[in-house]
């Protein structure tokens, strides 16, 4: 049985700084005169009493974490984030139920984007931007996650990732201080420059400062029902793109890149792959808006480049509906909802890393039937990978369709529609945002589904956020034994 006491004891800090974010919209919201500003305090009055009665519980002990209590601390730090993230929600004038607040709470704290709510423009300012906060903070957990706790856990290949700073010792995060300055720094900067370019292209300040948080987080939340299609400035969708993609690369290669190493970023392998993907993708797709009479010219490569961007990033913001765009377009943008970026980014979804070493293991698998007596080395970044590697791979690859597939028929068994089973399934794994079709497509939203289908799509959420074995390794029995 794995020692509990300093996973509590974190956990109650985490909900003591969330408590404190809190008071945030609520400034905002009195100095805008709305009275949600009063759903804030008690909800952080909430979460603070809470943290202080679990932080006098389990204080008193070591806080060193080994790799069970890690296991433990990051799924219960993001369930225990969503549960309190949601009371502001809750008891706002919106008149939101729990399950509709956890739901918000969820997507915006795994950077997913799906949404429950609608009068979006009308919005209380306070709640508004607390959905931001919500993105911009899980942004920045989700790339510790990658950057620092995956890897040590040896998370379906992710030991390909261990930072230069990293030991082998038997301790998670070895030096947390200096990780968490570089990558705060970095994320900071991205933050703020993204902030002063939406500004420059027509945004007011609030709604760039919101936009900026969401899109470094590629989490998508926008303060507009039309989201970024709100606004109609081109420069606004190109700065979009540049920083979805921004914050879709590998957040240890910019601090590498800080410390006088400037090719880091584009020598790195999944950063080249990731990009040709792209460009080729957008390529192709252009040329079909042309093709179809849907765009021309500038304004076909602008809504390919934003919408594909947007969904491999997993970011979720739309300018326009690409459902309504023809049978390529909507299987294109289907298959790009589990790609995902970089490890150690925002984004989510498979991850660009796992298809190249997939492609990587079929290509020798075909060249041994060729010629069976000549051995192939299979290498990453020139370095030999180790059987536990290509077998993390091929288990989250098949373990994350698996779970794909369970959700979406449960999502059929309670009543949703085969296109609403799919691609709901499919956004919630990968932490996309929009589905496709009507109802959950970039036109829509997740407001009028079912409360068991709500609960079951947060649940995939969680699930993908945390790569799938995170969570579910806590379910068996010898995970608990000593």
């Amino acid at each position: 049985m794995p020692r509990l006491q300093p996973v509590g004891f974190l956990i109650s800090l985490l909900l003591a700084s969330l408590s404190v974010a809190m008071l945030i919209p609520a400034a905002v919201d009195l100095a805008y005169g709305n009275p949600d500003w009063h759903s804030f305090l008690v909800a952080a009055a909430v979460t603070l009493s809470v943290a202080g009665m679990g932080g006098l519980t389990t204080r008193g002990g070591p806080l060193e974490i080994g790799v069970r209590q890690a296991f433990v601390l990051t799924a219960t730090a993001w369930i225990a984030t969503a549960v309190f993230a949601a009371l502001p929600l809750s008891f706002s004038s919106l008149g939101l139920s729990y399950t509709d607040a956890l739901f918000e709470a969820m997507s915006g704290l795994t950077t997913t984007g799906s949404t429950v709510l609608t009068g979006l423009d009308t919005m209380p300012p306070g709640l508004l931007l607390w959905r931001s906060l919500l993105q911009w903070m899980g942004g920045i957990g989700i790339i510790v996650l990658g950057m620092a706790i995956l890897p040590f856990l040896r998370v379906g290949g992710m030991q390909l990732f261990h930072t230069e700073s990293s030991d082998r010792s038997d301790k998670v995060l070895p030096r947390p201080g200096q990780i968490a300055t570089a990558i705060g720094s970095v994320y900071l900067a991205l933050t703020a420059a993204c902030t002063l370019a939406y500004i420059a292209a027509g945004m007011s300040g609030f709604d760039a400062i919101n936009h900026a948080m969401t899109t470094v987080a590629t989490g998508g939340y926008s303060t507009s029902d039309g989201s970024l299609g709100t606004w109609r400035e081109p420069a606004v969708h190109w700065i979009a793109t540049v920083f979805m993609l921004a914050g879709s690369l590998p957040f240890a290669l910019y601090v590498r890149t800080l410390q006088r190493r400037p090719d880091s970023l584009f020598r790195d392998s999944q950063v080249r792959v990731f990009l040709a993907v792209l460009a080729a993708i957008v390529a192709g797709l252009a040329l079909w808006l042309s093709a179809s009479g849907q765009a021309s010219g500038m304004d076909a490569v602008r809504l390919a480049a934003f919408n594909v961007v947007s969904v491999a990033t997993t970011t979720g913001y739309a300018v326009a509906d690409y459902g309504q765009w023809g049978g390529f377009a909507v299987a294109l943008f289907f298959v790009l909802t589990f790609v995902g970026g970089c490890t150690g980014s925002t984004a989510g979804g498979i991850k660009i890393f796992r298809f190249e070493i997939l492609v990587r293991m079929v290509s020798r698998l075909m060249a041994g039937l060729q010629t069976p007596h000549r051995i192939y080395p299979l290498t990453y970044r020139s370095v030999p990978l180790s059987d536990d590697v290509t077998t993390g791979v091929i288990a989250f690859f098949t373990f994350f369709i698996g779970t794909f597939g369970i959700l979406a028929l449960a999502l059929g068994f309670f009543g949703m529609d085969f296109t609403t089973a799919l691609s709901g399934a499919a956004t919630a794994i990968a932490n996309v945002g929009p589905g496709l079709g009507e109802r959950i497509g970039p036109a829509g939203n997740f407001a009028d589904l079912p409360d068991t289908v709500k609960w079951l799509l947060a649940a995939g959420m969680l699930i993908g956020r945390l790569e799938v074995f995170t969570l579910f390794v806590l379910f068996t029995p010898a995970f608990w034994r000593a």
